[in-house]
């Protein structure tokens, strides 16, 4: 919903508009706009930290990918794909950036439907992964009353029941995924860079009937292979009326991932035998110890492995499982280059070429740009090896860094002409101020942590939003700070706001502002 969302706002509030302004990069739009330098600098410094923390989630998948296709360990996987994104994205250029990502992206909308559709037809006699979902397994047993029976049969919480953090957390979070992605700047230059405002529709419209495709299907994936899962790790009904359980050899799927190191099994009883359950729940426990259970023995399962794992786990050909890894690589990689590409062009083009040297030679501004991209790609690297969060996790973050910074100011420099600079730097500041306070509060990776004040806050303290979240409450920060500085200071030039109004104004149409 919220990845989907969001290129509906771009598609509809920003891609036209921005197009027609007609100029390259989001810093050069916010520092035309807010008639500023200090705009253009501190829309760079948001951009920056965007796109380096999705980068890190790409890395982290980038690893799983290679480690697993390789079956070598994790840090060997990464440092082969650095070298690949090095390759072909610094000494490529846009041009090749472009070509590969259009390759990437059809072998990744293969790589993803293809294995659900031989999943939802395993499990339910259905090719639609869509309507599998809702379809029966077994004797009548619809497949999520199956998979809620399986969990709590095991002491886990009912799927179907889940959600992260409660109702508010997931708004926040659909909400900050949503403006977030309007606000990426790798997603936003692809719309700069087509012939005319038509084109920037109709290239949204477009993508958005694959991304439906791509996440219509994720629900049913993601129920699917948590009940595959469950099923490969410990077969057999938990607490048979004869006593005895039913257990298989540890599947070859295990083996093969235990050798990245993202996934670990220690047999604590020493049965030989994999014991999978929530040893966390104190009910449960007591009945798992009158089995011989001495703790859940899944001691490692990294969230990363489970999209690339699912084929192996329900026994589809290797072909199908070739696939998916191709298209793991293909979604890591593509993404990867697009944002190296956005930080690339922040760098050279608007930090140097925009502000600090104007006279700067095409050359230099080519080489500052690839060494902005090294740069980049060895401090996510670094983090892939010792990730903040799960790959997901830290490209919400990214895209909470983007909604609380960058899309706020796109939508007020569009759609609020006596919007003036004062007022989109300091909402942009407290935008990403705010959000980066949260999220190094709760991860603890700031020195300052152990202070007083900090180490009295509990974890997702505030209203229980978590900080992949929280930038839906950045970007709310943000318009209310922009909106009341911009009422205290004086307001842009008049040739500012007939430019606001211009870009408003449909090609074709009369009238004074559309002459001038």
């Amino acid at each position: 919903m919220g990845w989907t969302g969001g290129y509906v706002l771009l598609a509809l509030l920003l891609a036209p508009y921005l197009r027609k302004f007609g100029k390259f990069t989001v810093p050069e739009f916010i520092g035309d706009r807010y008639y500023s330098k200090a705009a253009r600098i501190v829309a760079v410094i948001c951009l920056i930290l965007a796109s380096v923390t999705y980068v890190i989630g790409q890395m982290k998948g980038i690893g799983v990918a290679f480690s697993r296709f390789l079956e070598t360990s994790y840090n060997t996987g990464l440092f082969i794909g650095m070298g690949i994104v090095f390759i072909y994205a610094v000494l490529g250029g846009m041009k090749g950036i472009t070509y590969t990502q259009i390759a990437q992206y059809v072998v990744l909308i293969f790589a993803y439907t293809v294995p659900a559709v031989f999943i939802s037809l395993n499990l339910t006699d259905n090719p639609f992964p869509q309507l599998g979902l809702g379809a029966t397994v077994g004797e009548n047993t619809y497949l999520l009353d199956r998979l809620d029976q399986v969990v709590t049969d095991l002491g886990f919480k009912q799927y179907t029941t889940q959600t992260m953090g409660g109702q508010l957390n997931m708004l926040a979070y659909t909400l900050s995924l949503m403006i977030g992605t309007a606000g990426l700047p790798h997603v936003i230059i692809r719309f700069f860079t087509v012939p005319k405002v038509k084109d920037a529709r109709l290239s949204a419209g477009w993508a958005l009937v694959f991304i439906a495709i791509l996440y219509t299907t994720a629900p049913s994936v993601a129920s699917m292979a948590r009940l595959n899962l469950m099923q490969t790790v410990q077969p057999g009904e938990v607490g048979a009326a004869d006593g005895n359980l039913k257990y298989e050899e540890r599947p070859q799927w295990m083996k093969n991932w235990e050798k990245t190191g993202l996934l670990e099994f220690e047999d604590k009883n020493g049965d030989g035998r994999i014991q999978y359950y929530d040893d966390t729940n104190p009910e449960f426990a007591a009945k798992a110890e009158s089995y011989g259970w001495a703790g859940n023995e899944m001691v490692k399962v990294d969230k990363d492995i489970m999209v690339l794992a699912n084929p192996e786990i329900a026994k589809l050909p290797n072909w199908v499982i070739a696939l998916v890894v191709a298209g793991g690589l293909a979604a890591a990689l593509s993404t990867a280059a697009g944002l190296l590409l956005a930080i690339s062009s922040a760098v050279s083009h608007d930090l140097l070429k925009g502000v600090f040297k104007p006279d700067i030679s095409e050359k230099d501004e080519l080489k500052a740009g690839r060494i902005s991209m090294v740069g980049a790609i060895l401090l996510s690297g670094y983090f892939g090896i010792n990730p903040p969060d799960f790959a997901a996790g830290t490209v919400a973050i990214a895209f909470g860094l983007a909604a609380s910074s960058i899309f706020p100011a796109l939508m007020l420099g569009i759609f609020y002409k006596p919007m003036n600079r004062e007022g989109a730097i300091a909402g942009m500041v407290a935008g990403i101020s705010v959000t980066l306070f949260y999220v190094f509060q709760h991860k603890g990776i700031m020195f300052i942590q152990d202070t007083a004040f900090l180490g009295s806050l509990e974890p997702n303290w505030f209203f229980g939003i978590t900080p992949n979240a929280f930038g839906a409450v950045g970007a709310i920060v943000n318009f209310l700070v922009a909106c009341v500085v911009c009422k205290m200071t004086a307001p842009p030039p008049s040739q500012v706001q007939d430019l606001v109004e211009n870009i408003r104004v449909p090609k074709g149409s009369s009238g004074p502002v559309a002459d001038h």
